[in-house]
């Protein structure tokens, strides 16, 4: 079973409205929830075995404030994860080598709510209704595909096992 874990990065900081999008740091609520879903991570023993990371600034701050939870695991920045639609996040978990069992993508928003949506047939009715109505920064998507390789994944093949905001967690 393959276990696809979705997080989107912690909350940003607005502080330079004339900055690049791309560059924009966490924001300190950012920077306190981002550890509280890197422990929801190993107290449930769900330690990804690769980590798929956008190369966004807040992105990659999110993962290092998660990444002493979770030990070290491999990780690939993906630049295409940067504001990705749903057919870029499937062609990268696609590609995902068969070995990784857990594999961790660290993302943004739309994009990773909508493909959260998208792949997730099955599962918990209350975590799914959640899930489509909004998808906060620092929340965490759990999706598990019962018998598939990471190539096989498609659109509805995956069983929604929780959806988790870093208040649920404080």
């Amino acid at each position: 079973m393959k276990t696809l874990l979705l997080l989107r990065h912690a909350k940003s900081s607005w502080d330079n409205p004339g900055g690049r999008d791309f560059d924009r740091p966490l924001a300190p609520r950012g920077r306190r929830t981002a550890p509280l879903i890197g422990g929801h991570l190993r107290d449930r023993q769900l330690l990804p075995d690769l980590v798929l990371c956008s190369t966004a600034r807040r992105a990659r701050e999110t993962y290092d404030l998660v990444v002493p939870a979770v030990g070290g695991t491999a990780i690939q920045f993906e630049q295409a994860l940067y504001l990705a639609t749903p057919a870029t996040l499937l062609r990268l978990v696609q590609a995902t080598p068969a070995t990784v069992e857990r594999l961790l993508v660290v993302g943004h928003n739309p994009g990773l709510q909508q493909f959260a949506g998208l792949l997730a047939g099955s599962g918990d009715g209350a975590a799914r209704k959640r899930l489509q109505a909004k998808f906060p920064t620092a929340a965490l998507a759990i999706i598990t595909f019962p018998g598939a390789g990471w190539a096989e994944i498609a659109p509805g093949a995956g069983q929604l096992e929780s959806f988790v905001v870093p208040r649920d967690l404080a």
